[in-house]
């Protein structure tokens, strides 16, 4: 790890290059002083030569010329050999074994000494080590010499080069230290300055790691102003941009997120393989409702998806189609998605057209219904009209029956007018509740009295529980009685002879109940859903007497939600039908009036 971290690799990069210059530099160093204590061996041997040839040239016996010679050349640590032209001497006398004389006269270059009379400088292994068991290299100065006595000769003075090696060794060892010297400097000055290197790259990468976890809060302090400074400027810059791109992400997902869920259109994303990426809950219930009616597992998505995904990445185009699911009616748009040109998957907007397919049947059930409840008064006006100009009625008393039928259908068709015009009203929200506390004893026994006749008449039993609530009711007394006629009218109709209907009034924690209990004949409990719709009509042959016109049902409703209450049904066939209304209690102040726009009421 040491060698693959910045600071290995710094401290070995350092020390290399100066462990490279250090050797080049021993080496020409080494070099430089060999050459130099070499040169001043020679350059000593030459002046002692001098020296020597002086001495000898001066004086005129031999023998005080060569112990002059002898001490010189010993006080120097160097050896002489002194040739004449009959007679030869050295300086000691075990030379003359190690370096015999004819070495002087076979040597090429001692040897121009001796004939040519020239001065030689020179080094070489002349010298039988083995024997001396020292090193046979030597430096020899050769120089001619002119006696007292007029005598020619000749001076080599020589030295061995151990002196000189001592000293080349003493320089090694010298520069070996400064050199062992110089790389544990190099070793502390590269780990010092790679610390201040790496310790903010430590810093970093620390913060990067507490970034990546998603902690933006990580500082890197800024200590110098250098590139390593500006790095961790740049850095904490980009830390801040991206906490600041990560928020405006993170807002722009959940506002996202909420859009979907708030959405009551399904929306699904596919991946280019046709994977399902994301879903809103509408999407999720349309996949529920598939997988149901399929009875496929929870993993598996819906086949008509993958091949509508199928043609939009084909023809490169959206894709509208229409299913029915568990009885909805779904219209899916499916719209491809592109990365630059390719397409990187698709997007599906899924809409549930149940109600607006359910309106536009009842608009078109509405028409027809209208025309068939138009068409039949109106044609036995036609029919009972032409018949009295044309004079089929030829007694007094046929012509007051026609006339009877002709003013009956009036009514019906104005009744049915009416109650249109009413429930139109009350639908769009233009009629008006004049909303007032009601005396709920007075209002039941006024209901009770108004059928009791009817009730006789059809003998049907009709029976008043009456238990008015300790609270106060407020409520549209016109309207409530409309509420309660239609339904106790209602219940007169659909109960054969014999049969009862309960008219119970009572309080409960959620407000005035109202229950009108019969026992007819009862409701399909197919039809249950549908009593409350315009143009329901039981079945005629479980009807006694007139038809209503289908509109009673969807006026009671509105009144009962118009004033923030409810109505239900339960019925069982063959036992009868209760129809419940429950009416909140309140005070005037907190219900909000509505009328027409130009502020008339419903009259």
């Amino acid at each position: 790890m040491f060698w693959r971290s910045v600071v290995g690799k710094l401290w070995f990069t350092i020390l290399l290059l100066v462990s490279v210059v250090l050797l080049v530099l021993t080496v020409l160093l080494m070099e430089y002083f060999e050459r130099f204590h070499t040169e001043q061996a020679e350059g000593e041997l030459l002046n002692h030569a001098n020296l020597i040839v002086t001495f000898l040239e001066n004086e005129s016996t031999e023998d005080a010329a060569v112990n002059v010679s002898q001490i010189i050349s010993e006080s120097y640590a160097a050896r002489a050999l002194v040739i004449g032209e009959n007679d030869y001497w050295y300086t000691s006398e075990e030379d003359e074994e190690s370096i015999p004389l004819s070495l002087f006269y076979e040597d090429e270059n001692l040897s121009e000494v001796l004939h040519e009379e020239a001065t030689v400088i020179t080094h070489g292994d002349f010298t039988d080590a083995s024997r001396e068991g020292r090193s046979g290299e030597i430096i020899v100065v050769g120089m001619p010499v002119s006696f007292a006595g007029g005598e020619e000769g000749s001076l080599f003075l020589y030295q061995s080069l151990d002196v000189i090696e001592e000293a080349s060794d003493q320089t090694k060892q010298i520069i070996f230290f400064s050199a062992g010297i110089a790389i544990i400097l190099t070793t502390v000055f590269a780990f010092f300055l790679t610390s201040r290197i790496t310790a903010p790259l430590r810093q970093m990468r620390a913060a990067s790691l507490e970034v990546a976890k998603g902690n933006f809060d990580t500082k890197i302090p800024i200590q110098t102003k250098d590139e390593i400074g500006l790095l961790a400027m740049a850095f904490n810059r980009m830390r801040r941009a991206l906490n600041t791109n990560l928020h405006a992400l993170n807002q722009e997902k959940e506002q996202l997120s909420r859009i979907l869920s708030s959405m009551a259109d399904g929306v699904m994303t596919f991946d280019k393989r046709g994977q399902v990426k994301i879903t809103n809950p509408p999407a999720g219930e349309f996949i529920d409702a598939w997988r149901y009616e399929e009875q496929v597992s929870r993993g598996e998505e819906p086949f008509h998806l993958k091949e509508l995904f199928d043609q939009v990445v084909s023809d490169e185009e959206e894709v509208v189609d229409e299913i029915v699911i568990q009885g909805r009616t779904w219209v899916i748009l499916m719209t491809p998605l592109y990365d630059n040109e390719a397409i990187r998957g698709a997007v599906a907007v899924l809409r549930d057209m149940t109600e607006e397919r359910q309106h536009d049947k009842l608009r078109k059930d509405f028409i027809a219904n209208v025309s068939h409840e138009l068409r039949t008064p109106i044609s036995l006006l036609q029919g009972y009209s032409e018949a009295i100009v044309d004079g089929i009625a030829e007694t007094e008393e046929e012509k007051k029956e026609m006339a009877r039928v002709i003013y009956d259908e009036s009514l019906r068709i104005g009744r049915l007018v009416n109650e249109l015009l009413d429930l139109a009203r009350m639908e769009a929200g233009h009629f008006s509740l004049s909303r007032e506390q009601v005396d709920i004893p007075c209002f039941a026994d006024k209901i009770l009295r108004k059928f009791q006749v009817i009730a006789r008449e059809q003998h049907v039993d009709l029976q008043g529980d009456i238990n008015p609530p300790s609270k106060e009711v407020f409520a549209d007394p016109d309207r409530l009685e409309q509420v309660v006629t239609n339904l106790i009218d209602n219940a007169i109709r659909h109960t054969p002879e014999h049969g009862k209907v309960i008219f119970k009034v009572y309080g409960t924690e959620a407000g005035l109940r109202i229950d009108i209990k019969d026992t007819g004949s009862g409701i399909p409990e197919e039809d249950l859903p549908f009593v409350f719709e315009r143009f329901y009509k039981a079945d005629k042959a479980r009807t006694r007497g007139r038809a209503g016109t289908g509109l009673g049902l969807a006026i009671v409703k509105n009144i009962v939600e118009a004033h923030n209450g409810k109505v239900t049904v339960h019925s069982k066939l063959e036992e009868g039908t209760t129809f419940s209304v429950v009416l909140p209690f309140a005070e005037p102040d907190s219900f909000h009036t509505t009328g027409f726009p130009d502020g008339r009421g419903s009259d």
